[in-house]
């Protein structure tokens, strides 16, 4: 196997499982769970062949990959509730391993194609995370990776470190995909985030201050 099909596979039943977890969850049926878990392990390189000029007709040629996810959300469902809990405890890390996985493959599909690095940044960062922004909207959810703990930002420097030829040797690409797990994780365990401005404190005050007025303007009408 080639480096392309070991992040490929690697990408495609972390996310898969992560997908089927999250549609049991919700409770959905079995049908709900193996759809939650193809989007979530195949929609951000849907998203990707749209932006780079791949065929999305490609995605159909994947065959094996389509096995593994089937074959993986399947397992997920049967497995006794106590080791789908202890994998929700673990659940961060096969997630940055389908992070890190697919931002590599992103990065590198680009790269080949000759892109330049803008695209190269954009194809990694959507390979990672858009499978899991999909799949957080179809079950109601406000996307993580918008909103938790630095996320998108490890996939699009690892695009970077790709773009700029950085790594890639096989063994490199290896080191870098250790890499991007390990700061994943560091920014899980020390809750990194980017700067964030929330304004709902700001909207409730200034409606609190109007009711106030309106009523003071109220009394003294009176």
């Amino acid at each position: 196997m080639d480096i392309f099909s070991i992040f490929s596979l690697i990408g495609t039943i972390a996310f898969a499982v992560s997908g089927a977890v999250v549609a049991m969850e919700e409770e959905y049926d079995i049908l709900g769970v193996y759809v939650l878990g193809l989007v979530t392990a195949f929609g951000g390189g849907v998203v990707r062949n749209l932006l780079i000029g791949m065929p999305v007709t490609t995605l159909w040629s994947q065959g094996y990959l389509f096995k593994v996810a089937i074959i993986s959300m399947t397992i997920a469902f049967i497995l006794p509730v106590r080791w789908i809990l202890r994998w929700r405890r673990s659940e961060a890390f096969f997630d940055a391993i389908g992070l890190s996985a697919f931002a590599i493959q992103g990065a590198l599909y680009a790269t080949q194609m000759g892109h330049p690095l803008s695209a190269v940044l954009v194809a990694a960062m959507l390979t990672g995370i858009g499978g899991g922004i999909i799949r957080d909207v179809l079950a109601g959810r406000k996307p993580l990776v918008l909103k938790d703990e630095i996320y998108a930002v490890w996939a699009m420097l690892g695009g970077l470190c790709i773009g700029l030829g950085w790594f890639q040797s096989t063994l490199e690409l290896l080191i870098l995909f250790v890499i991007i797990i390990a700061f994943r994780m560091m920014s899980v365990y020390y809750k990194w985030s980017l700067p964030r401005r929330s304004l709902k404190g700001a909207f409730a005050a200034s409606a609190t201050a109007a009711e106030r007025n309106k009523k003071l303007m109220k009394k003294e009408l009176e």
